[in-house]
């Protein structure tokens, strides 16, 4: 038996024309934390709900295995946070984030991404979120996806737009110990999807659908 026959949501692959997106495998852990430590935003601004990218490299390191080994654990048909390790060229550049609670209710997904700064610029967070709000509207039934950005995150902002998303209110909260900033939050529906000019390549996704699905 492989670890695909016991937790199916390993053989769940996306396929964009630049990226390769897959569920988190620990091989991929050393090139993401690699990816991390080239370094993903100034050090001045924190994009990041929670700061991690602020800790020491062992901290940081021993964080990040022990984030995603505990995402996987909390998976459950209808409430789930996914990480797709996001390849370009067979290596490792970023991470693609889609949650849901209550999603046969909610029909709603939330994302979130982020690529190590040399990748950016290029068009590929555009690419990957496409390829996110693809599998999302196309192959699970969500008709909102949300998502929320640092308003000064004007390349996250743009992405969003540049895809359909609308406004969806803004608050002030805090990412770093005693430093307030305020967040944009942004919201699409299925039919204003600004939809790319490339197919989705999808494996793996009859076996993860009950996993997912309630």
């Amino acid at each position: 038996m492989s670890l695909q026959d016991a937790w199916p949501l390993f053989g769940l692959e996306l396929r964009s024309p630049n990226l390769h997106l897959r569920i988190v495998r620990d091989e991929d852990l050393s090139g993401l934390l690699a990816a991390v430590e080239a370094g993903i935003h100034d050090p001045d601004v924190m994009p990041f709900g929670v700061p991690w990218t602020d800790a020491e490299p062992e901290a940081l390191r021993r964080g990040f295995a022990q984030y995603q080994w505990g995402k996987r654990s909390r998976v459950r048909a209808g409430t789930w946070d996914l990480s797709f390790a996001v390849l370009r060229e067979g290596v490792p550049i970023g991470i693609q984030d889609v949650s849901a609670s209550d999603f046969g209710v909610r029909r709603t997904v939330t994302t979130g991404s982020w690529l190590t700064r040399a990748q950016q610029g290029l068009g590929l967070g555009k690419e990957m979120r496409a390829a996110t709000l693809l599998f999302a509207f196309d192959h699970l039934g969500a008709e909102f996806a949300e998502s929320s950005a640092a308003t000064w995150n004007r390349a996250s902002l743009a992405v969003s737009r540049a895809l359909g998303y609308e406004d969806n209110g803004r608050s002030r909260v805090v990412k770093r110990p005693g430093e307030a900033q305020t967040e944009q939050r942004v919201r699409l529906e299925r039919d204003a999807f600004k939809r790319p000019d490339w197919t989705l390549g999808i494996t793996g996704l009859e076996a993860a659908l009950p996993e997912l699905l309630d």
